[in-house]
């Protein structure tokens, strides 16, 4: 429990987990569903993730569920702006994020995604730009992201794959990420939920 400016409490919002992996000529990003405030479970099985722009760029968030949407119609807007250009649009979005007045009172991070690049975006004005083919966000993104390291190192799972195996590892480990699991994945043409 916090106390805002207002004076009154507020509950913080917990709980996330998204993945973003990409091997070969595929990418997929994989989210856990559970939503928790405070110390309750308040949902098992929210989307935190999305196709965007004609099914070619996904996106997932860690925060708020309000700001993350806001965001997500801000970045499709960019995204239709500078035909799908992925680091263009996340560059003109965590711009307007970090300097408009109302914006930058949002709370979240976002994983986005084709079959280029992989971006984390924040409200700080950060793009960062993982070295590697996999990046995570939120409570349990340090659980994944581990897993996804290991099995893109040792193994010949798919991208899909490792990102369904590594958040499952992620729910095992960690109490704000459930097995409540939505999937991606952008191949060769079109996007396929899973």
């Amino acid at each position: 429990m916090n106390e805002n400016a207002a004076g009154r409490t507020s509950y913080q919002i917990r709980g996330t987990t998204v993945i973003a992996v990409r091997r070969d000529h595929e990418v997929a990003m994989a989210g856990d569903g559970q939503v928790t405030v405070g110390d309750v479970i308040m949902k098992h099985g929210a989307k935190k993730i999305r196709t965007l722009y004609h099914d070619q760029v996904l996106a997932g968030f860690a925060g708020a569920v309000a700001d993350a949407l806001t965001l997500f119609e801000k970045f499709e807007g960019y995204l239709e702006k500078y035909n799908g250009n992925l680091r263009r649009a996340a560059v003109e979005l965590t711009k307007e994020w970090r300097t408009d007045r109302m914006l930058r009172r949002l709370d979240a991070w976002l994983i986005v995604a084709n079959r280029e690049e992989l971006l984390v975006l924040s409200g700080d004005g950060d793009v960062i730009e993982p070295d590697g083919n996999v990046v995570a966000i939120g409570s349990g993104g340090g659980y994944a992201q581990s897993a996804a390291k290991a099995m893109l190192k040792h193994t010949q799972l798919s991208a899909l794959d490792v990102a369904k195996e590594s958040m499952e590892i992620a729910a095992e480990l960690c109490i704000y990420t459930n097995h409540m699991i939505t999937a991606y994945q952008l191949g060769e043409t079109t996007a396929d939920v899973v």
